[in-house]
């Protein structure tokens, strides 16, 4: 037996507990995931897929094109439509065993950076949702494994894979400028600046713009109408208070008591530690996003996917720590930690899966803020809403009507379920929808859901109060609390083109 053929053995046999741990995880999603509906980012992505082009204003190509495919495979299957996103956090926790591996760890500690990405929040709750969020999840993670390839076997070529995958990184959602600024920052302020000789590096660079052309491409024919959106989208972020707590909250996207501390660890290991000293532009890498962000008032979700290079690091660290003791201490400690991640898991699953059977009293007296549950609730029921709405109309009304719709998931979830009830393509001025422009001919009468009445009354003649928004298990989301009022509105005050031109928006 070679020795290639010996080192492929011993990894299949290292990484054994792994794909354990992930097939475990992945059926865990599959069994749960299908628990409610779709959630109103998923409903516009879903309809983005279906309406498919190089770029959209809130995000790349990539996601819409994955949940294309998806659907016409499977249709509108909550379960199948979600399964990239599970499949995709599957590929983030093998990488992060692959990188603790790279940077020197045995089978167990491998097993033990794995579980701590497993259970940490970022991934758990990117495996519940097909949101962009999942998929750039998984490139900053093959970012981080080919970065820490590239530095371990000083192997320039790598740039070309840290190129792809900033690439596919920016067409799915371009805040992995951030990551990409970091590996700037870390060549230039460690040895590795040595590769800025290197044609490799700036290969890399090539493709990555060349995997980002048809969307810059985009983004000039529509005005880099993404900028307005990102504009837009974070002053309301900062109005409302969710950029608030920026640093603090990074605690929470992993999970206590456990993986915080194995990230910091992560992080000395970088930045200070002898062993770590060929790997010092990883360090900053992380750091670099984590001021920027912090400067310029992100969410703090924003780092998550920067944690999985140093969760791997962390274990090896850890790991290391361990050997200094006597075997009896060793021993409880590794039991110590892989009790506390698994109660730490179980938390978490309890948090963030969704495991409980929907009942409107409880969530609304007891969960006032778990939106993602909440918006996964009632889709259904407004779109027969609206069609009721649509039947109780005279002939003359049915002939010239529109549906006009306040948000994407309103507009995406009548787009999804209103052919089966005869309804007219949703209109609506929410991202994406701003620029697929009203229906064709220009309708008279419009059933308008997601409006207040002041707002419909200065751009209608008439407006009529119609029907309300509920949904059979009595939860208050936005639909049912907020603005459940349907309308029917008659005679637009300015010419459909002209109204057009306003209404648009991202917040």
């Amino acid at each position: 037996m070679n020795e290639a053929t010996k080192s492929r053995g011993t990894l299949w046999r290292d990484l054994a507990p792994v794909l354990v741990l992930i097939v475990a995880k992945l059926a865990l999603h599959l069994a749960t995931n299908g628990q409610y509906g779709f959630h109103r980012d998923e409903l516009a992505t879903l309809d983005d897929a279906r309406n498919l082009d190089w770029g959209f204003p809130a995000y790349g190509p990539v996601t819409p094109f994955v949940m294309r495919i998806v659907y016409a495979l499977f249709g509108a299957s909550v379960n199948a439509l979600r399964f990239p996103a599970a499949l995709a956090q599957s590929g983030v926790i093998l990488l992060v065993a692959l990188m603790a591996r790279r940077l020197g760890a045995g089978r167990w500690t491998q097993s033990l950076a794995a579980a701590a990405m497993a259970v940490a929040p970022i991934g758990v709750a990117g495996s519940t949702l097909m949101q962009y969020f999942s998929l750039d999840l998984l490139w900053w993670a093959c970012v981080a494994y080919s970065m820490v390839r590239l530095l371990a076997d000083d192997e320039p070529r790598w740039w070309l894979a840290v190129g792809a995958f900033i690439g596919l990184g920016m067409m799915t959602r371009y805040t992995i400028l951030f990551l990409a600024t970091g590996i700037a920052v870390g060549v230039l302020l460690t040895p590795a600046r040595r590769y800025l000789r290197s044609k490799w590096l700036w290969l890399g660079v090539g493709v990555s713009l060349l995997i980002l052309l048809p969307n810059a491409i985009w983004q000039i024919r529509h005005n880099f109408i993404s900028i307005d959106c990102i504009r837009e989208f974070h002053a309301r972020d900062v109005r409302i208070g969710r950029a608030d707590g920026f640093l603090w909250k990074q605690l929470l996207l992993g999970t206590y008591p456990f993986v915080p501390p194995l990230a910091l660890a992560g992080l000395w290991f970088y930045l200070f530690s002898a062993a770590g000293r060929r790997f010092r532009a990883l360090g900053w890498m992380f750091l670099t996003p984590l001021v920027l962000l912090a400067a310029m008032h992100g969410r703090d979700y924003y780092m998550g996917p920067d944690y999985p290079v140093l969760l791997a690091a962390g274990a090896v660290v850890w790991a290391g720590w361990l050997t200094r003791l006597g075997p009896v201490w060793r021993r409880a400690a590794w039991g110590v930690s892989w009790l506390s991640l698994a109660l730490g898991g179980l938390l978490i699953a309890l948090v963030l899966l969704p495991v409980g059977a929907v009942h409107g009293h409880i969530w609304n007296k007891f969960h006032p803020d778990r939106g993602d549950f909440y918006d996964e609730i009632g889709w259904e029921e407004l779109v027969a809403t609206v069609a009721h709405v649509r039947d109780g109309l005279g002939a003359e009304d049915r002939a010239q009507l529109g549906v006009l719709a306040g948000n994407y998931g309103e507009a995406g979830a009548l787009n999804l379920y209103g052919p089966g009830y005869g309804l007219p393509r949703a209109m609506s001025g929410h991202f994406s929808y701003c620029l697929r422009g009203y229906t064709e001919p220009p309708p008279r009468t419009v059933i308008c859901v997601g409006f207040s009445r002041r707002y419909l009354e200065r751009h209608f003649e008439r407006v009529e109060l119609a029907g309300h928004i509920t949904n059979r298990y009595g939860v208050r989301n936005e639909e049912a609390k907020d603005h459940p009022d349907v309308y029917v509105c008659h005679n637009l005050r300015k010419p459909w083109p002209e109204f057009w031109k306003e209404f648009h928006y991202f917040d």
